[in-house]
């Protein structure tokens, strides 16, 4: 008599309490700790995936002030706001011209009756208060003229950005739990900051079993296919934050798969392989980890009915370790399903409800058939009309066709039969949204 399936709702809780156990737990994800990564190294030499998407660890306080030093905000000439007081078009105040102030070069001062011509950046000489730009002077252009006229007062701050006008020195900067984007890089390296501390990521190991499985660019023999897992999961991975050690096991045998675990395994925060988990002859996952305590069983979800999870012992302790099936939908879908939200939890530090797939009711647009005691997993597209269409069949080798899909559609355990019209669960997975 076959053991009952488990149901989706209890294997993703499972997953999440194995995390928890282990020290993974998604309400705290500073758990992981923090590492400095110099700031240069991410836009000159560094690899962009190391950056993208960092948290930071710690508050962050401006080493200088934004802007630095008082400068102009329009080309134009620098001025006493009071020299030009009760100047009109038919009463013009005429000022010499003194030699430029120029973006990156110190400034020279400016006593009353002059004007210094200045560029946008430019510091302020010292003296001056406001920019007039150089379009409302006479004439309205820089030239060899010693003299320039100016027709309209003007208020002292006028085109002027001051100094801390943005921050000041000493003042929070960013703060921890901040999200490294755009702007907070160009701000961080605006303050002159060399290093910044960022969250950890997870670091994950993923190791792909198969005696068939072989990388793409080598021959095969009959029988062999490519490794398509590795390389679908792995970008899977690093989307929502982790840090991933590839270490194929491209052989059945236990030995051969110890192997890679004692080598690449020490250090890693989560263990997940990918096939040899069903019930069949040669299941090297199962040979290797069942006897550790590891469980494999069968959840009622279609593609991706076989699972494992469980510990693996390390020198240092022990180490989570989640096993999808080797089938690449299977492999996916059960990512999607069972721990996506929750690594990107741990790298984010954001609840896993915020960060789960965005969600929406759609009628069908075809009929769709379903096993009643699974939860099926479809993949397909939303039409012009609103309405979603699934791609392909339901069959876990149909990679293609998730690859053009843009959702997941969902028929809960206990439905059988959609007419078309019927409204479906779907998950948007192209990034649209």
């Amino acid at each position: 008599m076959s053991k009952p399936r488990r149901s989706v709702a209890d294997h993703r809780a499972a997953v999440a309490a194995l995390l928890v156990a282990a020290g993974l737990d998604p309400a705290a994800p500073t758990r992981l700790g923090a590492e400095d990564l110099p700031l240069t190294a991410c836009s000159l030499t560094g690899d962009p995936a190391r950056w993208r998407g960092r948290i930071l660890a710690d508050d962050i306080a401006a080493a200088t002030s934004l802007p630095l030093f008082d400068n102009a905000q329009m080309d134009g000439y620098a001025v006493r706001a009071a020299d030009l007081t009760g100047a009109t078009a038919d009463a013009p105040v005429s000022l010499d011209v003194r030699p430029a102030s120029v973006a990156g070069e110190p400034a020279t001062g400016l006593q009353s009756g002059q004007a210094v011509p200045i560029m946008t950046g430019a510091p302020l000489p010292a003296g001056a208060d406001a920019v007039v730009p150089i379009e409302h002077t006479d004439p309205p252009r820089f030239g060899p003229h010693a003299r320039v006229r100016m027709a309209a007062s003007v208020m002292p701050g006028t085109y002027v950005r001051r100094a801390g006008s943005d921050v000041a020195a000493g003042e929070l900067l960013l703060r921890a739990g901040d999200a490294l984007t755009p702007a907070a890089f160009g701000v961080l390296a605006a303050v002159g900051a060399r290093t910044v501390s960022v969250r950890r990521r997870p670091k994950v190991l993923l190791t792909v079993t198969g005696h068939e499985v072989r990388q793409p660019g080598e021959t095969l023999a009959p029988g062999q296919i490519y490794d398509a897992n590795s390389f679908s999961l792995w970008s899977a991975l690093t989307e929502v934050g982790a840090d991933v050690v590839v270490a194929p096991c491209e052989s059945d045998e236990p030995e051969r798969l110890r192997a890679v675990l004692q080598e690449h395994l020490p250090g890693a925060d989560l263990l997940i392989t990918v096939g040899g988990v069903s019930a069949g002859a040669r299941e090297v996952v199962r040979d290797v980890l069942a006897p550790l305590g590891v469980w494999f069983g069968s959840v009622a979800m279609q593609p991706g009915g076989p699972q494992g999870l469980g510990t693996v012992p390390t020198d240092g302790g022990v180490v989570p370790a989640i096993c999808f099936p080797g089938n690449p939908v299977s492999c996916l879908v059960s990512f999607e399903m069972f721990l996506r939200p929750l690594l990107a939890a741990l790298a984010t530090g954001f609840p896993p409800a915020v960060l789960a797939r965005p969600a929406a009711h759609v009628p069908l647009a075809e009929p769709l058939v379903s096993p009643r005691d699974m939860h099926q997993v479809r993949r397909g597209i939303v039409d012009a009309e609103g309405r979603v269409r699934a791609l392909g069949g339901a069959s876990s080798h149909l990679l293609h066709a998730y690859a053009r899909s843009s959702v997941l559609i969902h028929v809960p355990a206990g439905v059988e039969h959609l007419a078309a019209g019927d409204d479906v669960e779907t998950w948007r997975i192209d990034g649209c949204c």
